[in-house]
């Protein structure tokens, strides 16, 4: 060999070689050339194992110059010491694993031996390769030396590694279905079977639609398509069809794939079935949404719908009715006959109630003997849509005047007290006119019960004080009034993970008014937005306050954003630059959205909760069990965490309907590995119940009332006067 550092080397391989008659110096360098600019590693060692050649490729892929190891050392060096051992173990060879170990297996009927082993580089690197060592024997079969070629199985190791990762996640709990660009199917899993009832083989060849159930139309499709072809990827709930003609509930995603030239060349399906969820979704819409008492629709049914209605007078000009309805002397007959009675009289006036409306118009309890009718479409003119209101009114009290059988024979008389509000355009929300038809219940009840009695402009009082709350609010900002309290959010050990800020607005005019009594009234005027700028504004100087001191570096803080807030067309701009503005870690600020986000105008919710998402803001859904978002919605939209309502806390330890809600919910978001916070818990019982059904994370007066700011850094910094049973936690949820 000749190499160009060491000129008194062997000119080349030939005393290894057989020899010829003649060796032209032309040869000598041929064979020079080859091994020099061979594409793999090459080294050769004499029958001790001493290096005598190295080549360019090796030196490239072990780091070693010619002169650090030609002569000098053995490919011991570049081995690791354990792989040699367990070889040496294995072929059974005892005592220090030496050179032999590399060349076990040689001889006469075995001039080469293949093995996978590990280089170690001079760095101290590692990399995999695919080592031949062959014996050189000279003319008289003497051997002379050993040749050994290593060729680097980096990207062979990844692509198998990459081959059997894909073949256990093919394998998953999830169904997978691959089709070709024409959509024939060309693989499925055991999964998919098991889900479907279809085996590979009849499955195979032919197309999805074997699964469909005939439940969704060809616009559903369509969009799908259009969505698939536009994005390379669409997923939704979707209902399929099993062997068995059994119809399902799934969640599907598809995936669209292209080689590298960019034509498309599959389509991967996963689905799994949501029955589970969806009966479970049933089940607490029903619980949350409906009184398990009469299964009349309950309060928070009825102000959805309220707001529904208003919005349709609006478009439509037709009024509509608002009828509170009271059991006159309820409390008397519950009292002297006892709840079992009770309840029946009022399963009773619920089925009478129903009689009594249109299909389309609602009748709701909203608790104890006190009922709800909305009325709607009564017209465009006001007196005669009040006239109407009467009629259904009047039919409804003597409905209710008739007698009731709820014991034996023994027959019992009540009668109903009834107030009215009208509504038109949105001109009122859902709150005021309850409000309203409460006020005139009572002068029904004042003139003395068994009437009905409309909301007239002597109870226009109430109103006027609104009207002065917006003007004071709308001057609020400029005089700085708002105020920031914080109120700690700990974890299954009481340990502080993070806070939620609230509002409190403190006015020159009035003192301090709670959100309850001005947050409705700025979303309704549009001044929500320009106040949760600044709150938002206000959250982040505070974080970067907290950034500074190691008892809250590590804590988030929730920020409530309204819908209208939300939908700003810069919302996401905003939040954006409030975190540069103060230089706040994003993962520390969590934004909290209601239900009522999620349902219209989803596409743009999505686009911006994912666009947030990536600068590493966290989502929680706040109030959940109150709205209509539909639990499918939870897998579509990034959230980590979602808090149960305080309406459902409040009564956990007396009332099983909301014990089973919460129960139900827990668990839901368990499934989804979602965070769930219980808010309002107020003493140890409700905390110990929530927390031995799952409940991870808890918010309410026990742990800490809302508190200013300052309040909350000093309890932090060891102020044990202010909650004395909290400690900082060390993880953030």
């Amino acid at each position: 060999m000749i190499h160009d550092s060491d000129p008194s080397s062997v000119c080349c391989l030939e005393q290894f070689r057989q020899p010829l008659a003649v060796t032209p110096p032309a040869l000598c360098a041929l064979q020079n050339g080859i091994l020099e600019n061979a594409g793999r590693a090459i080294l050769v060692t004499d029958t001790a194992g001493r290096l005598v050649y190295f080549n360019p490729a090796a030196q490239r892929m072990l780091g070693y110059a010619w002169e650090e190891v030609v002569g000098r050392v053995t490919p011991l060096l570049f081995h690791l010491p354990d792989e040699l051992a367990e070889k040496a173990h294995f072929l059974g060879v005892s005592g220090t694993a030496d050179f032999s170990v590399l060349i076990a297996g040689l001889g006469p009927d075995c001039p080469a031996v293949e093995a996978d082993w590990t280089y170690v580089r001079k760095d101290g690197s590692t990399v995999p390769v695919s080592l031949t060592i062959s014996q050189m024997r000279d003319a008289a079969g003497a051997i002379q030396g050993y040749l050994a070629i290593a060729s680097d199985i980096s990207k062979r190791r990844k692509l198998e590694q990459d081959l059997r990762i894909a073949a256990i996640a093919f394998e998953s709990q999830a169904a997978i279905m691959v089709t070709d660009a024409q959509q024939r199917i060309l693989q499925v899993n055991d999964a998919f079977t098991r889900l479907t009832g279809y085996s590979a083989e009849e499955a195979i060849g032919r197309t999805p639609s074997l699964l469909k159930s005939g439940r969704q139309d060809a616009a559903f499709y369509a969009a799908m398509w259009r969505e698939l072809n536009a994005t390379g990827r669409w997923q939704g709930e979707i209902w399929n069809r099993r062997k068995n003609g059994e119809s399902f509930p799934e969640w599907l995603t598809i995936n669209r794939i292209r080689d590298a030239s960019g034509q498309l060349t599959h389509y991967v399906s996963t689905f799994s079935d949501i029955s589970d969820l969806k009966v479970a979704e049933s089940e607490i819409h029903h619980l949350a949404f409906y009184d398990p008492l009469t299964a009349m629709p309950n309060r928070r049914l009825l102000l959805n719908r309220l707001e529904k209605a208003c919005s349709a007078s609006k478009r439509s000009g037709q009024y509509g009715a608002l009828l509170i309805i009271d059991i006159d002397h309820f409390k008397t007959l519950n009292d002297t006959l006892g709840h079992a009675v009770g309840d029946r009289l009022l399963v009773e006036v619920a089925s009478r109630l129903a009689g009594c409306i249109r299909e389309g118009d609602t009748a709701a309890r909203l608790g104890g003997d006190e009922f709800v009718v909305m009325l709607e479409n009564l017209g465009q003119n006001a007196a005669a849509a009040g006239v109407k209101a009467e009629i259904v009114a009047e039919n409804i009290r003597f409905a209710l005047a008739r007698p009731y059988l709820l014991s034996g024979d023994t027959e019992y008389f009540r009668s109903a007290s009834i107030g009215i509000s009208l509504f038109h355009e949105h001109d009122k929300t859902a709150d005021v006119l309850l409000k309203q038809a409460d006020i005139a219940l009572y002068r029904a009840k004042d003139v003395g019960r068994n009437t009905i009695r409309f909301f007239d402009d002597a109870m226009q009082t109430a109103l006027d004080e609104r009207a002065a709350l917006e003007a004071g609010l709308r001057r609020a900002l400029a005089r700085d009034e708002f105020l920031l309290y914080a109120q700690p959010l700990v974890d299954t050990e009481s340990r502080v993970i993070g806070a939620e800020v609230l509002l409190r607005w403190q006015a020159a005019e009035r003192g301090m008014v709670l959100p309850g009594d001005f947050i409705p009234l700025a979303e309704e005027t549009g001044l929500i937005v320009p106040i949760g700028l600044w709150v938002l504004d206000q959250a982040c100087a505070e974080l970067r306050r907290w950034a500074s001191d190691p008892q809250t570096a590590r804590l988030y803080l929730a920020v409530n954003v309204s819908a209208r807030q939300f939908r700003q067309p810069d919302f996401v701009m905003q939040v954006s630059d409030a975190l540069a503005r103060y230089e706040v870690d994003p993962g520390r600020l969590k934004l909290e959205l209601t239900e009522s986000l999620l349902l219209d105008n989803v596409e743009d919710v999505v686009e911006k909760m994912q666009a947030l998402r990536r600068l590493g803001v966290r989502f929680s859904l706040d109030d959940f069990g109150t709205g209509f978002a539909s639990l499918s919605y939870l897998k579509r939209f990034p959230f980590e965490q979602l808090k149960v309502d305080r309406s459902f806390i409040r009564d956990i330890m007396r009332n099983s309907d909301d014990a089973g809600i919460v129960r139900a919910i827990v668990a839901m978001g368990n499934t989804l590995r979602l965070n769930v916070v219980a808010e309002g818990v107020e003493d140890a019982e409700q905390h110990a119940y929530l927390a031995r059904h799952g409940c991870t994370f808890f918010q309410g007066y026990l742990f800490g009332k809302p508190m200013p700011l300052a309040d909350f850094r000093r309890m932090l910094s060891g102020n044990r006067d202010v909650l004395p049973p909290l400690a900082v936690g060390d993880q953030v949820s």
